[in-house]
């Protein structure tokens, strides 16, 4: 087995994992660590921009509000407030690595506005391709001053006496290495993947939430999961994601028969709430309605989205008809490793940032182009944390090494796509929701199982998909409410405000979490 050292592991190529590493590589031996290349990530398919009240006709109160009021008014007050405060401070540093946003002929910021934003406060770069403008930029920097390990896969976390220590990976030759550090930041992403139809890259499966499961980390706010509701779509697939920035400059969501679909629905119409927009289209979809974004009113959308373009002619879909057929896919996650305000996980020396993180800045349902911001903002505090913090943690702890059980066969990722979108996707129910954690269930030592390495990295992800739908499905079913991105048609929607609001946590040794499922268990 290959055994590495440095002052700091990185897992994750994405906006979170670059920008921690190039601020901490300025003083540390940082070692990084990707599944696929350094240019896939979500981050670079990032079209819409990125969110912060740099104007002066906003305030960090009102981006305050709108990001609480998107989340259904379970947010995390006081981390949500320094999200949306320290949002214009990480700009300017944003700015001066290297960044350049859009701006107007006469030199002032070119802001877009998007939806549940009161608000014109999106800075986009490059037109519609912000996160690749933001990417690359870092990129070129941390390529001079950190250690980059490509197509290798973070399989477990060592876990010495309770503390992080490190990570086990399998690299593209087959071979296992185990990597020491004093700090592991995770920066793997999301779980798209769990879904037919998503947004995300190939590579979102849920790798590090279900490393920080069976680490024994906290997670929390699993169920809370947002579905974009514009993936272009041709026969029926979708192929490709068309940025809510579209709507922001005067798109409309219409139906084949000429019924403009938001009206009545919200006071926002067609720049409600994602989930509000999501669970509308879903609803004409599931009536045999096509459902189309009225893309006419916008004069000059070949220069404004160029990228969008290109999309649709590469689907050979003509954007010169003035619509596009759309439908919902799987987004983001709000949920995720629970963290502190600086990162910090519930195992020492772990930290988590980026969308595998649950921060709580974005409550139940992310506000638009909030990702990116959290992203740069949590990964400075992360970095400027470890750099305060004490480097003088030695460990070579060896894993043991736990078999692949001969007798188990592991499903397809369509299977769990198939379960996931049927059961635990935009709209659930007590009987689906029991269908599917029974049908995790038959898995189970795949899920609990750590240190399962002798195994292929497709195996691997098939049991992070495991993992990671299950602990969905379960807090969707403790969740008995309606809110945000978790909609219960059993359930009513829930009140907007703070009152006895309930975070779900989940990690293997709560035996509060454990005596709620196995009650759930009993109630078929």
């Amino acid at each position: 087995m290959i055994s590495r050292r440095a002052d700091v592991i990185v897992i994750g190529s994405g906006l979170a994992g670059l920008m921690a590493a190039e601020i901490l590589s300025l003083q540390k031996n940082v070692i990084l660590i990707t599944k696929s290349n350094l240019e896939q990530s979500n981050s670079r398919l990032a079209q819409g921009g990125i969110a912060a009240a740099i104007s002066d006709a906003d305030d960090w109160r009102d981006h305050f509000f709108d990001t609480v009021m998107a989340g259904g008014f379970h947010n995390k007050q006081q981390i949500t407030e320094k999200l949306v405060k320290k949002g214009p401070e990480l700009i300017e540093k944003l700015l001066q690595l290297g960044v350049t946003f859009d701006r107007q002929p006469n030199g002032s910021w070119a802001l877009g506005k998007e939806g549940a934003h009161r608000r014109r406060r999106i800075l986009h770069a490059g037109g519609d391709a912000t996160g690749k403008e933001l990417i690359d930029c870092l990129l070129s920097r941390v390529k001079e001053h950190v250690t980059i390990f490509e197509h290798e896969m973070a399989l477990d976390f060592l876990i010495d006496e309770g503390q992080c220590v490190g990570v086990t990976t399998k690299n593209e030759n087959g071979n296992l290495v185990t990597y020491y550090a004093d700090f592991t930041i995770l920066a793997s992403g999301g779980a798209g993947q769990l879904y037919s139809v998503t947004s995300n890259g190939k590579n979102a499966t849920g790798d590090g939430l279900a490393m920080a499961y069976r680490a024994g980390a906290r997670l929390a706010d699993m169920e809370f999961i947002q579905f974009h509701p514009t993936m272009a779509v041709k026969d029926k697939r979708a192929i490709g994601l068309v940025s809510e920035a579209v709507r922001g400059e005067g798109a409309r969501l219409i139906t084949s028969q000429g019924h403009f679909i938001m009206e009545g629905i919200h006071d926002d119409e067609d720049l409600g709430p994602r989930d509000v927009v999501a669970r509308a289209i879903h609803q004409a979809l599931l009536h045999d309605e096509k459902v189309y974004l009225s893309i006419a009113e916008i004069s000059n959308f070949k220069e404004r989205f160029p990228s969008i373009t290109q999309l649709c002619k590469e689907a050979q879909i003509d954007t010169s008809a003035g619509k596009i057929p759309v439908a919902p896919g799987a987004h983001f996650f709000m949920g995720g490793v629970d963290t502190n305000e600086v990162g910090e996980t519930t195992v020492p020396r772990l930290y988590a940032v980026g969308e595998v993180a649950r921060t709580g800045v974005h409550g139940a349902n992310r506000l638009a182009s909030n990702s990116l911001l959290e992203a740069v903002v949590f990964a400075n505090e992360v970095a400027q944390h470890i750099l305060s913090q004490p480097f003088s943690f030695e460990a070579y702890y060896q894993p043991s090494i736990h078999p692949l059980e001969s007798k188990v066969t592991l499903p397809q990722a369509t299977e769990i796509q198939e379960i996931m979108s049927k059961y635990v996707g935009i709209t659930r129910d007590h009987d689906g929701l029991m269908k599917a954690k029974r049908w995790f269930e038959s898995f189970e030592p795949m899920i609990t199982n750590n240190h399962l390495l002798h195994v292929s990295v497709e195996q691997k992800t098939i049991c992070n998909l495991l993992t990671v739908g299950y602990l969905v499905t379960l807090s969707a079913l403790l969740r008995t409410e309606s809110r945000g991105g978790h909609y219960r048609m059993d359930y009513p929607q829930a009140n907007d405000d703070w009152l006895g609001l309930q975070t779900y946590c989940l990690y293997p040794s709560d035996p509060n979490v454990q005596e709620k499922v196995e009650n759930i268990k009993t109630t078929v």
